[in-house]
């Protein structure tokens, strides 16, 4: 160390003279090795280690870790599931996670369902998270009931995982105002990824024939189509509606209006239906206006509730097997209607002196007579029995006539009959368009008697008597795809 020494002289010998131990070191320097081998009489003074410090942490972690358990084990949480994410280090900080959790309406109940969540930060997951939610709609006493339904969302990141799938959303045309509504309903969708189920999906109902503005209705009333898969799921349901004759565009236009059908199960509900309304008399070729007209029916229990309805139809109505399963055919809406409502527009009939073997056929031919209004009934029976003078057997003939508005149809056309001195039945003058209605008035002649609408297997819905398959619609409509007209005519009850 002498090559160190300050050049000058006097200042060196000045040191020497005033300091005797550092002209010892000067004249007798230790070696270097000596600082670096030899223990200080004070351990505690001593240079730490290079792995001092992390072996101290990792005992430290343990310690509090230990102690953080243990305080979850004193007030019910179970930490078997915790022993693979990293947990608070002070009891502090898993105190507040749970107070947190606690005033968001979770009980120790819910925390054990997922006790990963008590790994989520307070201000870097829960806060963030939650905050995002009731932007989007889910209001803010709603949103303990949404961590319950589906915790893992607590995890997620906003940017990277939540928003996108709301962007996703509202591409399909959700509307704003639904998005809470949506993801209450299925919170799971904020797990799914962009490029997976969700799209496909979408991919397939539109290349069916569902209109892609009508997408975004179907989620909001059936989210879960969206995790639905469509080879094992959505695509076998579609082929068995399509086998058993209803046609592709129908089917569409069916799931676009009724979208919970997606999820009904084929082979466990769907086929075993089927199988029962066959069973019960219905024809095979009216399987498709019967499902059709009421989607609803493919997810029914059908076997119990087509025995009890046959039975009571049998008792109270005095209507076979066979008239039964006409019924059905017609209205099979009719396999869900209570029995009360049922009898009081058939009490009715009967309070006017109809015979019992008279209404039996009046509801064979037009069960649609057993939803009408008894007051509407009421109306239309004085009317028919004070100004029409007709008999009874006319509306046996054609019940039909209890289903049309007094006000809105029966008296306007009748008036106008009288006026042209014109005796027709009821059918001829009532069952079809105001513009049909016209046309015969202006004509010379009575053209034949209209049955009503008929479908037949892979052809048009046609009304007899219209004159070349002309379709009779409330709406213009330039369409002639046949397949429309179906739709038309069978989801408007």
């Amino acid at each position: 160390m002498t090559h160190l020494l300050p050049r000058n002289k006097k200042l060196l010998s000045f040191l020497t003279r005033h300091h005797p131990i550092l002209k010892t070191l000067l004249q007798h320097p230790p070696p270097i090795s000596h600082y670096a081998t030899q223990s200080s009489k004070f351990p505690e003074y001593e240079m730490p280690t290079v792995t001092w410090g992390v072996i101290q942490g990792k005992k430290e972690k343990l310690v509090n870790r230990v102690k953080v358990c243990d305080h979850l084990q004193t007030l019910g949480v179970i930490t078997d599931e915790l022993e693979t994410i990293e947990l608070p280090s002070t009891l502090d900080v898993i105190s507040e996670r749970l107070e947190f959790l606690h005033k968001l309406g979770l009980t120790i109940d819910d925390v054990n369902e997922y006790p990963l969540m008590l790994g989520c930060s307070v201000r870097k997951n829960l806060i963030p998270v939650l905050a995002y939610l009731e932007k989007i709609g889910i209001s803010r006493s709603k949103l303990g009931e949404f961590v319950k339904n589906y915790p893992q969302v607590l995890h997620a990141s906003v940017v990277v995982e939540l928003a996108p799938v709301v962007k996703f959303l509202r591409g399909l045309d959700v509307e704003k105002q639904d998005l809470g509504y949506v993801l209450m309903k299925y919170p799971e969708l904020l797990g799914f990824k962009l490029e997976g189920t969700m799209s496909t999906s979408v991919a397939y109902l539109v290349s069916i024939g569902v209109s892609p503005r009508d997408i975004g209705p179907m989620v909001t009333q059936y989210p879960y189509l969206l995790g639905m898969r469509v080879g094992t799921m959505i695509k076998p349901l579609v082929d068995y509606l399509i086998s058993i004759g209803l046609p592709k565009k129908i089917v569409a236009r069916m799931l676009e209006k009724r979208a919970y059908v997606i999820g009904y199960s084929l082979e466990e509900t769907v086929k075993p239906n089927v199988e029962c309304l066959i069973s019960f008399g219905v024809r095979r070729e009216m399987l498709p206006l019967v499902i059709a007209q009421y989607p609803q029916i493919l997810g029914l229990p059908v076997k119990a509730k087509m025995s009890t309805q046959q039975y009571f139809f049998s008792l109270k109505l005095k209507v076979d097997p066979e008239g039964f399963a006409r019924v059905v055919e017609k209205m099979p809406q009719v396999v869900s209607l209570k029995q009360n409502v049922i009898m009081k527009p058939v009490e009715f009939l009967l309070g006017r002196g109809f015979r019992v073997e008279d209404v039996a056929r009046m509801v064979v031919r037009c069960p649609q007579i057993l939803c009408s209004r008894v007051e509407l009934m009421k109306n239309g029976y004085y009317f028919y029995k004070t100004e029409m003078g007709r008999p009874m057997k006319e509306l046996v003939e054609y019940p039909e006539y209890f289903t049309y508005g007094l006000e809105s149809r029966i008296k306007p056309r009748y008036q106008k009959l009288q006026g042209k001195g014109i005796r027709s039945s009821l059918n001829w003058f009532l069952n079809c368009s105001d513009q049909r209605f016209e046309e015969r008035l202006e004509g010379n002649f009575i053209d034949v008697d209209s049955e009503g609408p008929v479908f037949d297997m892979g052809g048009k819905l046609d009304m007899p008597g219209d004159g070349g398959g002309e379709v009779v619609s409330d709406e213009d409509d330039d369409e002639s795809d046949d397949d429309e007209v179906l739709y038309r005519r069978t989801l408007t009850l």
